[in-house]
C-alpha cells in the first residue's frame, strides 16, 4: 500500500529519513469466506452466492490466530467474499480485537443495515473499508446488481453515524475512470475518512477482465488528481487519508509530481520513498484464503505456499525453499527488462509480480503495468510504453510514443 497522504505531510513537515524497517510480522489479509452476495467483474477470489466447502471452522480460525499473534502479525484484514455472510464474523472479530490485533473489515457494504450496525460498532473495528466502483449505475454495472450503490452508501452512512472509521476502495479501470472526480467529491461531502485507489491486478475475474485495465494515460491523469486532492487536504490540515495499491510505480510517479511542484523537497521525498521500499508481497503482506491456503498476497490465489491445517502460518511464511518466496524476499529482487534497468528500482522494488506472471508466464519479467515512460525511469534504447492497448480480450501490445 502506498500512503500518499503520508508523503504529502512530509512535504509540509519533513521528518528524518532512515533505513527501511520491516514490521515484525506481515499484514494478513484473511478471506474468511468465499461466498458473496455480489458477482463483481474484478473479483480476485471469483466469489459467488453459494456455499464453498472446506472452509476453516471457528476453532480452526482461532488456532491460526494464536499462531499469528505469536508470530507478531500486527494487522488482520478480515475479508471475503463478503465477510458479513459468515455467521461467526463478530465472534472472530471480537477475539481478534481482544488479542490486540489492528482489525479491519473489508466489505461491499450492502449488508450493513440497522439490524447489524450495533454489532459492527460493538466490535470496535479499527477500520471498515467499503468498495465503490463509481457512482450509481457505474457501480451497479461493476457489481452486477441494480441498487448495489445505494446499498453500499447506506452502509457507509451507518458506519459514519456510529463513529466507525470508514473508507472507500475504488478499483481503477478504463470503464470507470470518469467517475473518479465524483468519488473524490463524494468523499468530501459524506465526510469519509479514507480513499483507497486500487489499480486493477490480473487475478481472478480481474485477470479475465484485464481488457478493461486503464490505459497508461488514464492512469497518470487519475494519479495526478489523487495527488492534487491529497495535497489540498494535507495543506488544509484535514485528517483524511489517501492511499493507492497494486502499482508501486505510484511512488516514482509521485517523485515526478514533487519535482514539478516542490523541487526543493525532491531529495527528501526520494529518501522517504526509498525508506518505504515499494512492493511488499511475500514480505510484509500475506494472504490466507477461505480454505486455509497461504499466498504471497491476495492476487496470488493460483499459487499455494502451504495449508495452515498442515503447517502453522509462521513456518510457511519463513520457508525459503519455495522459489517464489525466495525471489520475493530477496533484497534486491532480481527482475528483468525495464525493471532491471530502472533508475528508481530502489523505490518500487519491481512492482507487483502477478501481472508479469499472468502475461508472460515468468514472475520475474518486467512489470507490464508500469505506466512510467523510459525517460522517467532513466532507460534508453527501448520503446516508450505510453498506455496499455487492448487488441482483443486479454491481449496487449507495447505502444511506441
Amino acid at each position: 500500500m502506498f500512503r500518499v497522504s503520508q508523503f504529502m505531510r512530509e512535504i509540509i513537515e519533513p521528518t528524518p529519513a532512515g533505513p527501511r524497517r520491516d514490521p515484525p510480522g506481515p499484514v494478513v489479509i484473511w478471506n474468511l469466506i468465499r461466498r458473496c452476495n455480489l458477482k463483481c467483474k474484478h473479483c480476485y477470489s471469483i466469489s459467488s452466492d453459494v456455499d464453498f466447502p472446506g472452509e476453516l471452522s471457528t476453532d480452526e480460525v482461532f488456532r491460526v490466530m494464536d499462531d499469528l499473534k505469536a508470530f507478531r502479525v500486527p494487522v488482520l484484514i478480515l475479508s471475503g467474499g463478503e465477510p458479513l455472510l459468515r455467521p461467526d464474523i463478530f465472534e472472530i472479530s471480537r477475539r481478534a480485537k481482544a488479542m490486540g490485533f489492528y482489525v479491519g473489515l473489508s466489505t461491499n457494504g450492502t449488508l450493513i443495515d440497522d439490524r447489524n450496525i450495533a454489532d459492527i460498532a460493538g466490535v470496535g473495528y479499527d477500520y471498515v473499508g467499503i468498495s465503490l466502483d463509481g457512482i450509481g449505475a457505474t457501480h451497479d454495472a461493476f457489481r452486477r446488481k441494480e441498487g448495489a450503490f445505494d446499498g453500499s452508501m447506506r452502509g457507509i452512512r451507518l458506519c459514519h453515524a456510529n463513529g466507525i472509521k470508514v473508507g472507500i476502495r475504488f478499483t481503477l479501470t478504463q470503464d470507470n475512470a470518469h467517475d473518479l472526480p465524483d468519488l473524490l467529491q463524494l468523499m468530501r461531502l459524506e465526510e469519509i475518512d479514507k480513499f483507497y485507489l486500487s489499480h486493477l491486478n490480473y487475478a481472478g475475474r480481474g485477470n479475465k477482465n484485464r481488457g478493461d485495465d486503464a490505459w497508461f494515460t488514464t492512469t497518470r491523469r487519475a494519479m495526478d488528481l489523487v495527488f492534487e486532492t491529497a495535497w489540498a487536504h494535507a495543506e488544509a490540515g484535514a485528517d483524511k487519508e489517501f492511499v493507492t495499491g497494486n502499482n508501486d510505480a505510484d511512488g516514482v510517479y509521485l517523485l515526478g509530481w514533487v519535482r514539478r511542484r516542490f523541487p526543493e523537497r525532491v531529495d527528501h521525498i526520494r529518501a522517504k520513498l526509498v525508506q518505504w521500499g515499494g512492493n511488499a508481497s511475500g514480505v510484509n503482506v500475506a494472504n490466507i484464503d477461505n480454505l486455509g491456503i497461504v499466498h504471497p498476497d491476495t492476487f496470488w490465489w493460483h499459487y499455494d505456499l502451504g495449508d495452515v491445517r498442515d503447517r502453522p502460518f509462521s513456518e510457511i511464511w519463513g520457508d525459503l525453499s519455495d522459489p517464489i518466496m525466495a525471489g520475493l524476499k530477496a533484497r534486491p529482487r532480481r527482475i528483468k527488462g525495464r525493471c532491471d534497468a530502472c533508475a528508481h528500482f530502489d523505490i518500487c522494488g519491481g512492482n507487483t509480480r502477478v501481472r508479469a506472471l499472468q502475461l508472460t508466464g515468468d514472475p520475474w519479467e518486467e512489470d507490464p503495468g508500469c505506466y512510467l515512460t523510459d525517460a522517467e525511469i532513466g532507460v534508453t534504447g527501448g520503446s516508450e510504453r505510453v498506455k496499455l492497448t487492448p487488441y482483443g480480450k486479454g491481449s496487449y501490445a507495447t505502444v511506441a510514443s
